[in-house]
């Protein structure tokens, strides 16, 4: 495995999957100052799914929330993809197998998958980059943002809320104590946009810097068939 020393960047959130089932996802597209202060490190989404015979694991990671024409990976941040495989869902899991894809000035990547398979060059075509031996293909540039979020109606509701508060009964852990009438309201508030305005997903039109890593199974399923899946960014030191 490629090691180095690190220094802990951006961090995203933990998703599972069985091999014989279909996607787990998470997102994170807004962080605190000191993470979207760092876009190349600011993890917005991870994805992981299986192909259709369930013979190949596709891992995704996003990063730069409104990337452009101009957006690049950093040559100072590894980007991991951590995994474990179980016997069962609840059994102890295997030590790790960590998908690390690092990039250089030119954007060319370089990953290592483990001990067990490693690849390198120019990912950014729509045909990828295949290791050697077949094993592991690799994607890495600008991709339409796949999270759908209705932005507008979000907000819309978090002012609703906001100006209902001084009325409301909270309890002590400061959740709000709310009629069948004004949950319904709210819920479909959230599913509209301004004024009951057709829902859109806001971040249609935008696009993130994405890393997609094909591989076979059996890279990850050494102990068991169900693997577990988070992600990482890291500031090489």
């Amino acid at each position: 495995m490629k090691k180095a020393t690190l220094g802990l960047g951006a961090v995203a959130i933990v998703s599972a999957l069985a091999i014989a089932r279909p996607v787990v996802r998470a997102a994170d597209h807004i962080d605190g100052p000191s993470a979207s202060a760092d876009p190349a490190a600011d993890i917005t989404d991870v994805f992981a799914w299986t192909s259709p015979d369930s013979n190949q694991v596709y891992l995704v990671l996003d990063v730069v929330r409104a990337a452009g024409a101009a957006s690049r990976f950093s040559n100072q941040v590894q980007y991991v993809f951590h995994t474990t495989s179980h016997t069962g869902f609840g059994m102890p899991a295997s030590p790790e197998v960590n998908v690390i894809c690092e990039f250089d000035a030119a954007q060319e990547v370089s990953c290592w998958v483990g001990n067990a398979a490693y690849v390198h060059g120019n990912a950014s075509a729509t045909t990828g980059l295949e290791s050697a031996d077949g094993r592991v293909k690799v994607f890495t540039g600008l991709r339409n943002d796949p999270f759908f979020f209705n932005l507008t109606g979000f907000k819309e509701t978090a002012k609703l809320v906001e100006e209902a508060a001084p009325s409301l009964d909270f309890d002590a852990a400061g959740c709000p104590a709310l009629s069948a009438a004004t949950a319904a309201a709210l819920g479909r508030q959230l599913k509209a946009g301004v004024h009951g305005a057709p829902v859109r997903d806001d971040f249609g039109r935008l696009n993130v810097l994405a890393i997609v890593v094909v591989l076979d199974k059996t890279l990850l399923t050494q102990t068991g068939r169900i693997v577990s899946v988070w992600a990482s960014t890291h500031r090489k030191v």
